[in-house]
C-alpha cells in the first residue's frame, strides 16, 4: 500500500473496536429486557432501537450534530461545565456509531434470548443459582453464536459507516477521517488507484465478515447443553 495513508485505517479499526465493546455492554441488557417483555413499552423501545435500519444515516448524523454541537442540549451543557465539545471528536464518532449500529447487535441477541426462553432460568433457580450466575453460566454459553454474530456485525457495520461519521466527525485527518471518508476524498481528487486499494480492502473485509457470520450460524446454537 505504498503511498496510502494508513492513519484512517488504524483510526477505523480503533473506532470499530471501541464501538463494538460499548455495543455489547449496553446491547446485552437491552436485548435481554426486550426478550423478556411484552406490551406497549417494549414496542416503543424496539421501534427506537430498529429506527437506524430505515433512517438515512445523514438524518441521524444531522440530529446528532445538533445535539452534540455547542448550541445543542448535550454540547451546550458540556460547554457550560467547561468540558470539550463532542462534535468533531473521536468520542462523538463513538456515540454516533453506537446509535447507528445498535440494531445490528441487539436484534440477534434478542432473538437468541427469546429462543432460549424462561425454562432454563427457572431450572437453574431451582438449584439456587442467582439470576447473575444463571445468565453467565447458562444463558451466555447457550447464546455464544449469537454473541459472535452480534460482535462481528457491529464491528463490520462500524467499519463501513460514512454518513453518520461525516456529519458528526467531519473530515479531520488523523482525528476523525476514517477509511470511508478517505475513499471519498481520493475519488473526489481523481486518485482512483488509492480509492481502489482502500475500497478493495473494505470489499474483501465485508465478504469475509458475512462468510464468518454465515458459518457461525451453521453451528448448533445450544450444543453446550
Amino acid at each position: 500500500m505504498d503511498g496510502i495513508d494508513l492513519v484512517p485505517v488504524f483510526l477505523t479499526l480503533k473506532l470499530a473496536a471501541v464501538t463494538t465493546a460499548v455495543l455489547l455492554a449496553i446491547g446485552t441488557p437491552l436485548a435481554w429486557w426486550l426478550a423478556s417483555r411484552n406490551g406497549g413499552a417494549k414496542a416503543v423501545v424496539e421501534a427506537a432501537v430498529t429506527l437506524p435500519l430505515v433512517l438515512p444515516p445523514t438524518v441521524l448524523g444531522f440530529y446528532m450534530l445538533i445535539a452534540l454541537g455547542p448550541r445543542g442540549f448535550i454540547g451546550g451543557t458540556l460547554e457550560a461545565l467547561g468540558l470539550p465539545s463532542l462534535a468533531f471528536s473521536f468520542t462523538g464518532l463513538v456515540i454516533g456509531s453506537v446509535l447507528f449500529s445498535l440494531p445490528f447487535v441487539v436484534k440477534p441477541l434478542q432473538s437468541a434470548f427469546e429462543l432460549v426462553g424462561r425454562n432454563h432460568m427457572e431450572a437453574a433457580q431451582t438449584l439456587r443459582a442467582t439470576p447473575m450466575d444463571t445468565f453467565f453460566s447458562v444463558i451466555m454459553p447457550m447464546c455464544r453464536p449469537a454473541f459472535v454474530s452480534a460482535a462481528v456485525m457491529g464491528f463490520a457495520h462500524t467499519v463501513g459507516e460514512f454518513g453518520v461519521v461525516l456529519m458528526i466527525g467531519g473530515n479531520i485527518p488523523g482525528k476523525t477521517q476514517v477509511v470511508s471518508i478517505a475513499i471519498y476524498n481520493h475519488a473526489e481528487a481523481m486518485e482512483y488507484s488509492h480509492a481502489h486499494m482502500l475500497s478493495a480492502g473494505l470489499l474483501v473485509f465485508s465478504y469475509i465478515t458475512l462468510l464468518a457470520v454465515s458459518l457461525s450460524g451453521r453451528r448448533q446454537p445450544f450444543k453446550t447443553l
